[in-house]
């Protein structure tokens, strides 16, 4: 009896460390939030709002968590899938690289990607997950450093709508024009274009730029979804320019199903489970993808698949077969005969990467461990689901997976240059910088309204239009 008390009294004293830990977390996280909207208050001219009683009411404090979520399962996702990045791309070409992975081969060694030289990745002999602790600092990478940079010229320009000269500035001053600059195909060549004088959105025009079907886009946009909270209308609006900066067609309709996801993050009813909310949004999104696209095509393959329980290995191989051996819905990467068969295809790696976002079923660990293995340019859709994920569940649902803390520092200028303090910010600071955007958009694209003491925002409700502007 002592010793079943003894257990019950240390339990008590671990749940009330837990919550006094909790508690302290939240405390600063409230407490750094109210001292950013002083900052807010000196530059921004808050319009009197009177809320509806049909507007959407947001707290910027949880919201503050919750960007810094993102920015953290973003950073774990993104350098995990970076193991097995190019590993495995399938067996036409010049270039063959066997069997696919299947769910066997987490924890086990990585094997050579296709640049690799014999060797397998340098960031970890094994496949799992890679985290900064608590004492380092994420390195940025191509699927997080440009919408860093859209980040930073919507909070410098103070507005919502990004111009195209403002784009070509903020690339032109924000990347190295030399190698190693951390650009591909698409962004490469729009890169290339500024620098001739040309401005998006002529830089995506297929005339102009030969990769526009090319993955760049759904690298580097999908955060402004989560800048226009429960309205992915106002979403696609700030994300054209930016979207069309290097794709089109096909590459820019699945750019939009990511942004339309991110912003749907925020709409969907909370009282549903995760993989419910997962499952709804996933198809609200993908009405944004033209019926007779191949986009659209290969989610409805993909759905199909998962909803007649087929496994996600199974999945995998009857895409790639669909898509890159048969050619199928239009999809006529192969007969182009590039490098590496379209590996960096927008194509083939939606496909890819709606088969981790829905056989993840909402568990981060899952989701990124499907994304991992499942081929190709394995470290983009892991990125984007790690984002969406991470926000889902914020910095405190992260660490309870993980069952761990993490760095909360992030480092720019592995990748990009020319920002302050030497590139090094903070996911509090960066969250913040998300804040003072969102602020604007509200008042200004949405009609609705911030409330600085209650510390939310109210959201003018309309019906979901996924369909304007197809």
């Amino acid at each position: 009896m002592k010793h079943n008390l003894l257990i019950l009294l240390l339990f008590g004293l671990s749940l009330n460390l837990h919550s006094q830990i909790i508690e302290n977390e939240t405390k600063e996280s409230i407490n750094y939030l109210n001292d950013s909207i002083s900052q807010i208050n000196s530059n921004f001219k808050n319009k009197k709002y009177i809320p509806k009683s049909t507007d959407k009411i947001i707290s910027r404090t949880e919201y503050l968590n919750k960007l810094y979520g993102f920015w953290l399962g973003e950073c774990i996702a993104n350098w995990t899938g970076l193991i097995t990045e190019m590993d495995k791309i399938g067996n036409i070409g010049e270039i063959k690289t066997g069997n696919f992975y299947t769910r066997q081969d987490w924890g086990n060694p990585d094997l050579p990607s296709i640049w690799g030289e014999g060797l397998p990745s340098n960031l970890s002999p094994t496949i799992d997950f890679i985290f900064a602790e608590v004492d380092s600092i994420w390195g940025s990478d191509d699927d997080t450093d440009i919408e860093f940079i859209y980040q930073h010229l919507l909070h410098k320009n103070k507005t919502s709508m990004l111009t195209g000269e403002q784009i070509r500035e903020g690339w032109l001053k924000h990347i190295k024009l030399e190698e190693e600059n951390y650009l591909w195909v698409s962004n490469q060549k729009a890169f290339d274009l500024m620098n001739e004088g040309m401005l998006p959105p002529n830089t995506s025009l297929p005339k102009n730029n030969e990769h526009f079907e090319m993955i760049d886009a759904q690298l580097t946009t999908e955060i402004f979804g989560f800048f226009a909270p429960s309205r992915p209308d106002v979403a696609l609006k700030m994300a054209k320019l930016p979207i069309q900066t290097t794709a089109r067609e096909n590459a820019e309709w699945i750019s939009e199903f990511y942004v339309i996801m991110y912003s749907l993050a925020s709409y969907v009813n909370e009282n549903l489970s995760i993989k419910e909310r997962i499952l709804w949004m996933a198809d609200e999104a993908s009405k944004r993808l033209p019926k007779n696209s191949y986009a659209s095509k290969m989610y409805d393959f993909v759905k199909n698949n998962y909803d007649l329980n087929i496994p996600w290995e199974q999945t995998r191989d009857a895409l790639y077969k669909r898509y890159q051996v048969e050619q199928q819905d239009g999809y006529e990467i192969t007969s182009q005969n590039i490098y590496c068969n379209g590996c960096f295809a927008a194509g083939i790696n939606f496909g890819s990467s709606i088969i981790s976002l829905l056989y993840g079923e909402g568990d981060l660990k899952s989701t990124i461990k499907i994304g991992t293995l499942a081929g190709w340019d394995s470290d983009n859709p892991t990125a984007t689901w790690g984002g969406l994920l991470g926000f889902m569940i914020g910095k405190e649902g992260i660490e309870a997976t993980f069952e761990t803390k993490f760095s909360n520092k992030f480092n720019i200028h592995r990748t990009r240059i020319n920002f302050p303090n030497n590139g090094i910010y903070t996911f509090n600071e960066m969250a913040k910088i998300g804040i003072e955007i969102i602020d604007r958009v509200v008042q200004e694209e949405m009609g609705g309204g911030v409330d600085f003491q209650k510390n939310v925002w109210y959201i003018p409700t309309i019906k979901l239009n996924i369909y304007e502007g197809k």
